[in-house]
């Protein structure tokens, strides 16, 4: 089946010539010029990619991005932005972008971004079956549970509400409780390849992940820093009453 993509683009010239070069290899291409009317379409359609510009005409697309994490269903959000600032290129992955692109590129730039993006989701999904074949469908340390399926997490048995990507990095944490990882390591394994040199994406990430489940986010049990090193996941925990 082919991939569907959606572009929320407000030049249409722009916006029409990448569908031209997309459909040319293959995808379906569903085209929106502003930001209300491109999240109408990702929240009642089905896409498998969703490219994004971060100047549009009723706001910003990193507002849009945010409404788009909001939805139960992920799509990965590959945003694309004439500023070349390091802070617009950060904030639109710490609000749950998955890649970005600096205007002007070039399209094999640009098809080039969307196979790795592709090519990364499929990967992460037959990890996810593979899981799912041998595991059992939680992750539960102390009174931390994690419903894979649900994407639903709970402490003491009250709900905790996270974002996409702060789901994903505590159940990576979760799967390999004791093991220090870098910032490096983490923007590699969570985030995926192209974020290198944003390792501050890590650093506030875990602060809201912790301001979430932490009892004392100054005093973490869960999310541990080792100094000089990296994060961990407690693994001590399990060994700690109730």
């Amino acid at each position: 089946m082919n991939k569907k993509i959606l572009i929320i683009e407000d030049n249409e010239d722009l916006a029409q010539l990448l569908e031209i070069h997309l459909q040319d290899v293959g995808y379906s291409v569903e085209l929106s010029y502003n930001g209300k009317d491109g999240f109408d379409k990702a929240r009642h359609l089905q896409f498998d990619l969703v490219i994004l510009d971060v100047m549009l005409p009723d706001g910003s697309g990193l507002d849009v991005c945010k409404q788009l994490r909001g939805l139960q269903e992920f799509v990965p959000i590959l945003m694309l932005t004439s500023r070349s600032s390091e802070l617009d290129r950060v904030l639109g992955l710490e609000v749950g972008a998955d890649d970005y692109l600096t205007k002007p590129f070039s399209i094999p730039e640009l098809l080039a971004r969307i196979k790795a993006l592709f090519r990364r989701i499929d990967v992460y999904q037959a990890q996810e079956n593979d899981q799912n074949d041998d595991q059992e469908q939680t992750i539960s340390h102390h009174d931390l549970t994690i419903n894979l399926e649900k994407h639903i997490v709970t402490i003491a048995n009250k709900s905790i509400v996270l974002t996409a990507k702060e789901f994903d990095l505590l159940v990576f944490f979760a799967r390999h409780p004791g093991r220090v990882f870098t910032r490096t390591q983490l923007l590699d394994k969570v985030w995926g390849y192209s974020h290198e040199g944003y390792e501050h994406t890590v650093n506030s990430h875990i602060n809201r992940l912790r301001l979430k489940v932490e009892k004392n986010p100054r005093e973490p049990q869960y999310i541990l820093t080792v100094w000089g090193v990296g994060y961990k996941f407690n693994d001590l925990l399990d060994s700690t009453p109730c």
